[in-house]
């Protein structure tokens, strides 16, 4: 059995805290077992891990692919898509990715899984169950819906033919008011939870059908000119044999912060003060300085580098076009080397500061329109300049003006403060060489 989690959003919902870098699902707000905070990826991988020995592929964008790999390492397997395309391109991409790369037979069974629900583990008991029912081939299509706790106008919504634990799929809804949601329920009807299940030659066919394309480099080359459709209008509406399974344990799509206040692990994260006026008041403090809250009622508070959230709780599900209209570029990144902080920009410089990971390197690059120039705060390592070696460390100052090759290799755990200075500052701003020592490390 292979799993694909689809990795996608923008970022805008969970404000300041995600961004089009990292998303929710790489916010650690959670605790495993050992009282560690972790994502929401870290935390349905394990859970999958728990109940299933699937391989997982993770179909994600370019920019979130250093956040996987800082918080899973090479655990997964990672299909990149050019750009976003919605769910049918993407499950598209990653199941030719699977027969082309993973080398996965037509007749295997497919799941696909969004990677942000908070669940416990029966639910990926019942996505391990699917694997049965597409084996046994009486539906080309096997999916699975929650059972509502309530009639709600935020989730589509699926008719069963029965109320059975298993029934074959009468016919599907878009959102409705809440009146509609609620005739919805007296007729058996489930959330639609964006778990399919086939198998692979199933959706290889799909995919032929409705790109043109049979080839991974195909696909990928004409990425960009794929229609944006979600996989439910392109392939799961237009299928009549159909049937769901109907998943009745926990369940909460954490999409909000009035929704992530709920199963986030502490009242408080980072230095923060809560006085005893205070009530039903959740804070995620992320900033180097103390937050104090007096007198807040039903309030969702988050600071960081990006900026700050003071919301109501309910008030914070209509944050959206407030946040496209005042949100900037990212102040922090996760990378598969470590972590990046912006602290301070002014016209003509930016501060950043680096966390190395002992035995990771960045890669070997030129910067056209700006200087660079870092101090070691703590940690030993080593700078490549213009292939010259210099060893460094707590206290040292190495720089290098534009044009020139640079590489930072960590020996231990580092901490870095880099000023970049120039005129012309940008992320886009850099150019990738190969280098002889990195094929050796």
């Amino acid at each position: 059995m292979n799993i694909i989690l689809l990795s996608g959003g923008s970022g805008k919902r969970l404000w300041p805290l995600s961004n089009d870098i990292q998303s929710k699902q790489f916010l650690r707000l959670f605790k495993n077992g050992d009282g560690r905070y972790e994502s929401m990826l870290q935390r349905v991988y394990r859970q999958i891990k728990s109940v299933s020995d699937a391989e997982i592929t993770i179909a994600t964008s370019q920019p979130q692919v250093s956040a996987i790999r800082n918080q899973l390492g090479n655990k997964v397997s990672v299909c990149i898509e050019p750009c976003r395309r919605d769910t049918f391109p993407a499950i598209a991409l990653a199941s030719v990715f699977l027969r082309d790369f993973q080398k996965v037979d037509r007749d295997e069974c497919i799941i696909v899984c969004p990677v942000d629900p908070y669940v416990d583990n029966s639910y990926y008991e019942c996505v391990k169950s699917l694997e049965k029912l597409v084996c046994e081939g009486s539906t080309a299509l096997t999916l699975m819906g929650i059972e509502p706790t309530y009639p709600s106008d935020k989730y589509g919504y699926i008719i069963p033919e029965e109320k059975s634990v298993i029934s074959r799929v009468r016919s599907f809804k878009e959102k409705p008011d809440k009146k509609t949601a609620g005739e919805y329920l007296k007729q058996g009807a489930l959330w639609n939870a964006g778990v399919f299940a086939f198998r692979l030659g199933y959706i290889l066919d799909k995919v032929e059908e409705i790109t043109g394309t049979v080839s991974y480099e195909e696909l990928l080359e004409r990425y960009e000119t794929l229609n944006r459709i979600s996989f439910d209008y392109a392939v799961v509406e237009k299928e009549s044999s159909i049937q769901v399974v109907r998943y009745s344990g926990e369940w909460k799509d954490v999409g909000t912060w009035n929704m992530m206040t709920e199963v986030m692990a502490d009242t408080s994260k980072g230095d923060v003060t809560l006085d005893d006026t205070c009530e039903n008041t959740q804070v995620v403090n992320e900033l180097g300085i103390p937050v104090l809250c007096m007198g807040c009622h039903n309030m969702v508070i988050a600071a960081s580098g990006d900026g700050i959230l003071v919301s109501d709780k309910e008030r914070s599900d209509d944050m959206k076009p407030y946040v496209e209209k005042i949100a900037g570029a990212a102040h922090f990144a996760e990378k598969s080397w470590g972590t990046y902080t912006v602290i301070d920009t002014e016209p003509e410089t930016m501060t950043v500061k680096i966390k190395l990971f002992a035995g990771k390197r960045m890669k070997y690059q030129t910067h056209k329109h700006r200087d660079e120039v870092w101090t070691i705060l703590s940690g030993e390592g080593r700078f490549i300049i213009d292939d010259r070696e210099i060893p460094v460390k707590q206290g040292d100052t190495v720089s290098a003006k534009a044009g020139v090759k640079h590489m930072i290799i960590a020996e231990t755990n580092m901490s870095i403060l880099e000023v970049q200075i120039g005129k012309e500052i940008s992320r886009k701003d850099k150019v990738i060489y190969d280098h002889e020592q990195v094929r050796k490390k």
